[in-house]
């Protein structure tokens, strides 16, 4: 189930990657690899993985037979002693008797639908559980992307208002320079000095950004980076293939995480409805027990004995009435099963593509050879959140006026990321 999913985000994870690849500076997959091993969020979901995983053995031991061995070891002390010895001179004596014994008790159940249910339960859970652990990983790439290609916005914000700022620098300085000689006025030398005041502020409102943006990093990988591996200058994404939105609305439909989610989960609930039918049905073991008693002289019996007793047959259970509970279990199992079914529904009516999707995909169709140009894929139109159904493919339409240039390198990463993370 790991393997499952859209193709589309490691498509353009393994393409960031490649365009920021640099060994003076950590890049992209360092990042990542970082958070994998500190991010709680992802730690948790593999931690629930591995639970998960349990239920498949779980179900299967249902079906398979028992075997267990039971054993006891048994001391006593009887001192008797008669009231009149003369006329009762048997009573007078001490025996210490002990008992030994074993039971060896094998059991497989022969006819226990409850059982059979369980175990195909099993199998969705895990399935479920895979999903889960795959969408956790797929968010991890969104949230690291995203950090990232943050801080690097920031970086290349701050470095535009630095270099602002040392060009008004040097404007105010030639506005004072005029005023002393005589040819400007001291409106000009204000005006060069407020514009100075302004790109200040601009730069420690800058510096407080960026500061933001690299705590937002650490808190998801433990660790600051001195420098991060910025994207090529000669970067080229690629377009989504196949174009068309409906493809991948179908894909998505197949092997999206969280449809898959909810799948397994409605499988499920439609499993543990039948299994709570099941509880009606009798109930078929067999059953054979082999044990071995020893004992010592009792009061009963002078000498001791070994008894060994073997025993063979099916064992017939039938619930006739407990109260009302089994049915009582049976109506809340098919309530919670319709409920998965209509949970299911609107996440697959989400996935409809609609005339904003459409528009995607066309923005997506042209491609420049810089990180800012318009062929960046938006992400924060998403088929899944947009209402307007359009199945009209878009490959021979030019681009719209709505899919401007995207300048900045956060605006090409992330909302490639975000595109990913919205639709599958």
């Amino acid at each position: 189930m790991l393997g499952r999913g859209p193709l589309i985000r490691p498509f353009l994870f393994i393409s960031l990657v490649a365009a920021s690849f640099d060994v003076t500076a950590e890049d992209l997959v360092q990042v990542y690899r970082d958070a994998q091993r500190y991010d709680a969020v992802y730690s948790g979901a593999r931690y629930a993985l591995q639970a998960g995983r349990e239920k498949l053995p779980q179900g299967r031991s249902l079906l398979l037979p028992t075997l267990g061995l039971t054993g006891s070891v048994t001391r006593s002390r009887i001192d008797s002693e008669a009231r009149d010895p003369a006329t009762a001179p048997n009573l007078n004596f001490l025996r210490q008797p002990h008992v030994d014994s074993y039971t060896l008790t094998f059991a497989q159940p022969v006819f226990r639908l409850q059982n059979w249910y369980q175990f195909e339960q099993g199998e969705q859970q895990v399935r479920q559980a895979e999903a889960a652990f795959g969408q956790a990983s797929q968010d991890l790439i969104v949230r690291v992307s995203q950090a990232y290609f943050d801080v690097l916005s920031a970086q290349d914000t701050l470095g535009l208002v630095r270099a602002q700022k040392a060009a008004i620098s040097e404007q105010l300085a030639q506005a004072k320079r005029n005023f002393e000689v005589g040819t400007a006025t001291i409106t000009d030398t204000h005006e060069a000095q407020s514009r100075f005041d302004l790109i200040v502020a601009q730069e420690i409102a800058g510096q407080n950004d960026l500061e933001n943006k690299r705590r937002a990093l650490q808190a998801l990988n433990g660790k600051e980076y001195a420098e991060l591996t910025p994207l090529r200058a000669d970067v080229r994404l690629a377009p989504p293939n196949p174009k068309n939105m409906q493809d991948w609305v179908d894909l998505a439909e197949k092997q999206g995480y969280p449809v898959a989610l909810q799948e397994a989960t409605t499988e499920i609930a439609r499993l543990e409805a039948k299994r709570s039918f099941a509880g009606h049905l009798p109930t078929l073991d067999f059953v054979a027990t082999y044990g071995k008693t020893g004992q010592s002289a009792t009061l009963t019996s002078p000498v001791g004995s070994d008894v060994t007793t073997t025993q063979i047959g099916l064992q017939f259970a039938m619930p006739l009435y407990q109260g009302g509970a089994i049915s009582s279990r049976e109506r809340e199992a098919a309530a919670l099963y319709l409920k998965a079914k209509d949970d299911l529904d609107p996440r697959k009516a989400r996935l409809t593509p609609t005339s904003s999707a459409t528009r995607w995909a066309c923005a997506s169709t042209s491609t420049s050879s810089t990180p800012s140009s318009s062929s960046t894929p938006p992400g924060a139109t998403s088929p899944r959140r947009a209402t307007t159904p359009s199945s009209t493919s878009c490959a021979s339409r030019p681009p719209p006026a709505a899919c401007a240039t995207k300048t900045s390198k956060k605006s090409t990463a992330s909302s490639a990321f975000n595109q990913g993370q919205t639709t599958f």
